[in-house]
């Protein structure tokens, strides 16, 4: 059973969903943010997604634009990326680690030899945002044989006609992002939110984790309520971003996650 799989199982023991975070690596510099990715399990993260820094971020809203930019002035890479997932899974032999960013990186390391890296560092899912299922062919198939979940995003403006196609090739979760634009943004109603769960639930088993707008713990309550999962990462970046370079650099975004790993317990009755 796969990391990822195995936490799914075990929130649904306890009927409760999952508080997946994100943050990009090197934010705002190596050790700082070393030092935050290795705290998340404590402060309630079930799942980490790892940003990778990229030059040209089209999906992501101010917060992680300036997150990657900041990384990159940095040293963040790819290959540093990889090298904090293995010290952090040095550490930690439980808490699945998604890698979500862009394709281009990937592809310049070569899609084999960047799925074996990956596998050897402990990551155990990839969210490439720019890589649609109809070309994830060179790919796809060196992540599952490393033994890498690839995790596909659809949106409140995936039909019918295409949903199967884009959940027929996902494992480990299905993302909702659950607003048509650009990370941080507004947020949707929870009626859009369970509609568009519903709908979800017709066309795959996987857990579904909704992202994009939710900030606050009251919103990640309401998720929670609904979906397997609640995604929070431009509200995390922000706090990163507030306090670096302060006594409180990693302590603040912490304390965040933990009011945040408030709202996915006790939600369910």
């Amino acid at each position: 059973m796969s990391r990822l799989s195995a936490r799914f199982a075990r929130l649904r023991a306890e009927n409760r969903a999952a508080l997946v975070t994100y943050v990009m690596a090197c934010d705002p510099d190596r050790a700082t943010s070393q030092a935050i990715l290795d705290n998340l399990p404590a402060a309630g993260a079930d799942i980490i997604e790892l940003g990778m820094p990229f030059t040209d971020p089209m999906a992501d809203g101010p917060a992680i634009q300036l997150a990657a930019q900041r990384s990159l002035a940095a040293g963040g890479s790819l290959k540093v990326t990889l090298e904090m997932a293995a010290a952090f899974r040095a550490k930690d032999a439980d808490t699945p680690l998604v890698l979500m960013g862009y394709y281009n990186p990937v592809y310049a390391w070569g899609p084999e030899a960047f799925c074996r890296a990956a596998a050897a560092a402990g990551i155990d899912g990839l969210i490439l945002v720019d890589l649609p299922p109809e070309e994830v062919g060179e790919l796809l198939p060196h992540a599952r044989a490393s033994g890498i979940d690839f995790i596909f995003l659809t949106t409140p403006t995936s039909d019918e006609s295409r949903l199967p196609t884009v959940v027929g090739q996902a494992s480990g979760f299905v993302y909702y992002v659950s607003v048509t634009g650009i990370t941080g943004a507004r947020s949707a109603s929870r009626d859009a939110i369970a509609e568009a769960v519903a709908r979800l639930r017709r066309h795959t088993t996987l857990p579904l984790c909704v992202g994009f707008g939710i900030k606050t713990p009251e919103q990640v309550a309401e998720v929670a309520q609904l979906a397997d999962g609640a995604v929070v990462g431009s509200a995390i970046v922000q706090a990163i971003a507030a306090h670096a370079g302060t006594p409180q650099a990693v302590a603040a975004p912490l304390d965040l996650v933990r009011t945040l790993a408030a709202g996915v317990r006790g939600t369910r009755k």
